[in-house]
């Protein structure tokens, strides 16, 4: 059964948590994911194992924590994020980013180096709001402004995803590629070529946009967006492994 965190915002983050040696590591799911997934749960396995620190949760809006999906946005979720870490991990972690934790876990290396060890995100989506923004249709636009949403399919749930005016405007502010960005930690970015939402292009332009002294990027030919499949966890937990040694 879950635990819950009361956020400084007065949010209800579920959370589960194992103890044990550090730098600790830190799952940050996607959009629309839960701590549940199939990455969240190998790596708490691959942890457990290690005997090593591992926090996964769910940001507010998702899973088990408190609000609606519709009402959030990348702030609200890098708050959610933020609260988590700081309450519930002792000292620097190793954010696990996936897709639009990703996004979120370079905000944190960004604004709180101290508590990131190292990094390892699995098709980063940073400022993937803009790109929305940018192939959406004059009529999804429309929509946007008139209505304050928009509808598009999923192919990861049965009912559509829905896109807010709220979540597109208020992530302007919380954009990546806007000003440059360099990271002490290690940084290991990991991307399948058959991504059909994040596009490698996108990690080519995220691995250029870094500066650091120890920023990989890693390409697995027919993997997905998903990244799921044995081979691809094991890639995950080897480069959480390697940036643990190179952090400590």
């Amino acid at each position: 059964m879950s635990n819950f965190l009361s956020t400084p915002e007065g949010r209800q983050i579920a959370y589960d948590r194992l103890q044990g040696t550090g730098p600790g590591v830190v799952f940050l799911g996607g959009f629309r994911s839960d701590k549940e997934g199939t990455k969240a749960l190998a790596l708490e396995e691959w942890a457990r194992a290690q005997g090593r620190a591992f926090l996964r949760f769910d940001y507010s809006g998702h899973g088990a924590s408190s609000g609606r999906f519709e009402d959030g946005a990348i702030g609200d979720w890098f708050e959610d994020a933020r609260a988590a870490i700081l309450a519930l991990a002792e000292g620097p972690q190793i954010l696990v980013g996936s897709s639009m934790g990703g996004w979120l876990s370079l905000l944190l290396a960004r604004d709180h180096p101290e508590k990131v060890a190292g990094l390892v995100t699995i098709a980063a989506a940073p400022d993937f709001t803009e790109s929305l923004w940018a192939e959406m249709t004059e009529e999804e636009r429309g929509d946007l402004t008139a209505r304050g949403r928009v509808e598009r399919p999923s192919d990861y749930a049965p009912e559509p995803y829905v896109f807010t005016r709220r979540l597109i405007e208020e992530a302007r502010g919380r954009l990546i590629f806007d000003r440059p960005l360099e990271l002490a930690m290690p940084v290991r970015l990991l991307q399948g070529s058959a991504d059909a939402d994040v596009p490698q292009a996108v990690a080519l332009r995220l691995f250029e946009h870094l500066r650091g002294p120890d920023v990989r990027l890693t390409l697995v030919k027919g993997a997905d967006h998903r990244f799921s499949t044995p081979d691809c966890l094991r890639l995950i937990e080897a480069s959480v492994l390697k940036v643990g040694n190179r952090a400590g």
